[in-house]
This record gives structure tokens, C-alpha cells and sequence, in this order.
């Protein structure tokens, strides 16, 4: 068994790359780590190689290369890694009935979260603006959990999308107390957006200006806000109720 030794390798060089945006879009390819987020990946057919330290296995029918350790810690975003997966990038043709649009979410770590509670909730399709950060952001997949291959994921011009949405009758929905339903009391139609702002300036005003009702969720009066996660996920599983009850 072969073993790749040096990090001027041309194959360990351009696997690096992939920690960059620029050459995940360039390759439509990015990396995953931990041994859960690689099987979420297989389950979905979109894994193509593991890499894999030197004196561990994986049981998993795809090309693998092994490393030595300081490969995989020049390979690797967190400490301690035994295994990196190379995927395919993925995204859907099409939409469904219940949708959320995210309107320049910044922080990786808020994304990843709104994406598991995505899958958690029933939202059918989650669309990221043009300005959003870069959903193969690593801090991205690993805290959506594995969830980022199991909810449909794509990236749109907002504004463009949301007049498609309108045409096709998709009642689209933001946030705002002063002139919002309460979460808990709105009641959703068949086809909707869910629209999720900034977490500093909320909303953009062009797509304010698109909305066609507001909800808001009832807080005490010590509190200004929620994070855009937090604020996200509670929206999501008042949505998610008209399921179960």
C-alpha cells in the first residue's frame, strides 16, 4: 500500500486548493471531515475518495489514498483528523412548496445551524443569496451536522427569485414586529418563502419591499434580538406544528 509522504505532492497540492472558494467553484468539488460527514456524503452518492491517515481503515467502497500524518494535518481544518472525503458539489434542478430564503447571512457557523434545523423542520428547499457565505464553507458542514446532504440547497439572485416565486404563487414571508402576525398564529399557506435576514441588518430594503406578509416572535422586553439561527429555527418549528397537530 502506497502511502503519500510529502505535501509537495501534486495531488495533496491541489487537494489543498479545495480550502479555498475560488477552487471549490472552479473544481465544483470541497472537502469533508470526520468519519459522520463522510458517510452522510457516501449515503447521498456524492463521495468520490477518502483520505486516510496511515494505520487507519475505513470501510467504504471509493478510491482511497493514505497520508502520512503531517499530510493530513496540512490536508486537515481541525486537530486530529483521520480521515478527509472529497465530494462532488450538488444542486437541485428544482424547488418545492416550503422554502427559506437567507438574505446575507455572514457567519458560518449560523448557517450550518439553520440548515439542521432545516432538515429537523420540514423545509423542503433552503436558498441562499448571492451574498450569503459560501455554503462548502468547512465551519458550514461541520456545524449542519451531516444535514447539508439532506436538505436541498441552492443559490439564487434573491430578488430575481423571489418575482419567480411571486408568478408562481409562493406567498412570501418576513420579519417584522411591528407589523407582523405572531409565529405562533399565522397560518401558512400551501406555497411559501421564509425569508431570513443579516444577523446585524436584518432584511435588506429591496427585499423588504417584496414581502408580502411579516411574523415575529413574541420576547420580553430585555431583549432586542435573536440570533439569526436561533430566530430561524424557532420560526421553522412553529411552521413545522401544522404537520403534527
Amino acid at each position: 500500500m502506497e502511502v503519500i509522504t510529502s505535501t509537495d505532492n501534486k495531488k495533496i497540492k491541489n487537494l489543498c486548493k479545495l480550502k479555498e472558494k475560488k477552487y471549490r467553484d472552479e473544481e465544483n468539488l470541497f472537502l469533508v471531515e470526520t468519519k459522520h460527514l463522510i458517510e452522510e456524503a457516501n449515503k447521498c452518492g456524492l463521495l468520490l475518495e477518502v483520505i486516510i491517515l496511515d494505520g487507519e481503515d475505513l470501510d467504504i467502497d471509493v478510491l482511497k489514498t493514505y497520508v502520512s500524518l503531517n499530510v493530513m494535518k496540512k490536508l486537515s481544518f481541525i486537530s486530529n483528523s483521520k480521515y478527509i472525503g472529497v465530494v462532488k458539489k450538488y444542486e437541485p434542478y428544482n424547488y418545492n412548496k416550503r422554502l427559506l430564503l437567507l438574505d446575507n447571512i455572514q457567519d458560518p457557523g449560523n448557517l450550518g445551524t439553520i440548515i439542521r434545523s432545516a432538515s429537523a423542520f420540514n423545509i423542503d428547499t433552503v436558498v441562499l443569496g448571492d451574498n450569503c457565505v459560501d455554503l462548502y464553507n468547512d465551519k458550514v458542514i461541520r456545524a449542519s451536522e451531516g444535514m447539508l446532504f439532506q436538505v436541498d440547497c441552492m443559490r439564487k439572485n434573491l430578488s430575481r427569485f423571489i418575482d419567480e416565486l411571486k408568478v408562481n404563487n409562493y406567498l412570501i414571508i418576513g420579519t417584522n414586529v411591528v407589523n407582523g402576525i405572531n409565529v405562533s398564529e399565522f397560518k401558512y399557506p400551501d406555497k411559501f418563502a421564509i425569508i431570513i435576514g443579516n444577523e446585524g441588518k436584518g432584511i435588506s430594503d429591496e427585499i423588504k419591499t417584496k414581502i408580502d406578509k411579516n411574523i415575529y416572535i413574541p420576547m420580553n422586553k430585555k431583549t432586542e434580538s435573536l440570533n439569526a439561527s436561533v430566530a430561524a429555527s424557532i420560526i421553522m418549528y412553529e411552521m413545522s406544528k401544522m404537520d403534527y397537530e
